[in-house]
């Protein structure tokens, strides 16, 4: 024997039995070990069924999940989350099971069941100071129910949703429909007012800060800014500053002179909300992430939002592209790539972290000012359609395709 090989040696009765293993030789790789398991023949094993795992058994153990809490009363596909603004302690879910339920993040707990809809609840939202909760079906049934006292207080129905925002500081509530209306009520008393445009979806909207003006974007790609008082539009954007189809998302700076919108055209576009005017369009090459739209060839960007501490915004794109910008320079800083779709992005409230949701269903958390990845967080076995993290950013809740809400504890060496 030479100092290449070893042995060992175990005795059975009289029996010596040498096992030569040669040191040299490398471990199988995945492959050898694929050849080997080709020459077992499995059926001989019997019908003894114990000690043997199923398929479901061995790819739930082998699923990560990294969150504190599951609220899994859903029955279908939970659609929209958000938390309440006044302690960041309650969340609302919204789901494919024509339910809505208002429950404590600590411990799952259900504090309101929101039932009598007559479709999938795909808005689901609290109001400004938490004491409200508007939940809206497909169909365009909207109901308003008080937290404390867990009682309906108002309802109306519209025209499909597309949907539904509080206003920043009031109870008053702004709806979208696909007949291109936007409504706006007094709660609880349902006081009304319209805002009317051509007809065609209005997609998507947003009270902006000072709380006199609602930014909304259009099916035809038409964005338009209206005085809430008054009632009209003090700002059409469309043609050569419009965008070229749907509009899917926008979002607006802090102090709400800026807006950030987001087409299926495959473009962000910056509109000073002061004079009506686009500043500036951001659009990507190609990614490889799985999800685009079929018999799309544009990529269609599906959240956009607003640094609030550095002067940086963020673009996520269908193809998996993450695009930070500069603000200042308009120039894109970083690209981040995912392995599928973004859904949802999220910037913490006082950092220059951003988050996004994707349809691989994982959470992941990116440093705008590297452009690295800082985290990623797995649980779900289906996409996640909707997050939301408070104000501390030490919590993301989540709502996915799974039927099921997770919280997240969101854990970063620099806290």
């Amino acid at each position: 024997m030479d100092g290449t090989e070893d042995s060992a040696i175990e005795l059975h009765g009289d029996e010596e039995i040498v096992e030569v293993i040669d040191l040299n030789e490398t471990e199988p790789g995945p492959d050898d070990l694929a050849d080997d398991l080709e020459d077992v023949d499995f059926e001989d094993a019997g019908n003894d069924d114990e000690g043997w795992e199923t398929e479901d058994e061995m790819e739930a153990e082998a699923e990560q999940d990294d969150s504190e809490l599951t609220f899994s009363k859903h029955t279908g596909s939970v659609f929209c989350i958000s938390l309440d603004p006044a302690t960041n302690s309650l969340a609302v879910t919204g789901g494919e099971d024509d339910k809505a339920y208002v429950w404590r993040v600590s411990n799952g707990e259900v504090l309101l069941e929101c039932t009598g809809h007559k479709d999938s609840v795909t808005c689901a939202v609290f109001s400004h100071d938490s004491s409200l909760v508007a939940s809206g079906d497909m169909s365009g049934l909207i109901k308003v129910w008080k937290v404390q006292t867990k009682e309906e207080i108002w309802s109306f129905e519209v025209g499909d949703l597309e949907w539904l925002e509080w206003h920043p500081c009031a109870p008053v509530l702004l709806a979208g429909t696909d007949d291109g209306n936007v409504w706006m009520w007094k709660i609880p008393s349902g006081d009304c007012k319209t805002f009317q445009s051509s007809a065609c979806q209005a997609t998507c909207g947003k009270v902006l800060p000072d709380g006199k003006r609602a930014v909304v974007g259009y099916d035809d790609g038409t964005v338009r800014i209206w005085d809430l008082k008054q009632g009209n539009a003090t700002h059409v954007i469309k043609g050569q500053d419009g965008h070229q189809g749907a509009l899917t998302c926008l979002a607006c700076n802090k102090d709400g002179s800026l807006v950030l919108t987001g087409s299926v055209d495959g473009c962000a576009r910056l509109i000073n909300t002061a004079t009506g005017k686009a500043v500036g369009s951001f659009s990507v090459e190609g990614g490889k992430g799985k999800g685009s739209r079929d018999g799309q060839e544009t990529n269609s960007v599906e959240s956009v939002g607003f640094c609030n501490i550095l002067p940086l915004f963020a673009v996520a794109f269908l193809d998996g592209t993450l695009a930070i910008y500069d603000l200042s320079t308009q120039v894109l800083r970083h690209r981040c790539q995912h392995e599928a779709g973004i859904v949802h992005l999220q910037w913490e409230e006082s950092s220059s972290v951003v988050s996004t949701c994707c349809l691989d269903g994982a959470l992941r958390l990116w440093d705008a000012r590297s452009g690295n990845m800082v985290s990623e967080y797995h649980g779900h076995t289906a996409e996640i359609l909707d997050f939301s993290i408070n104000r501390e950013a030490s919590i993301a809740v989540t709502a996915s395709g799974d039927n099921r809400a997770k919280v997240f504890c969101l854990q970063r060496p620099d806290r």
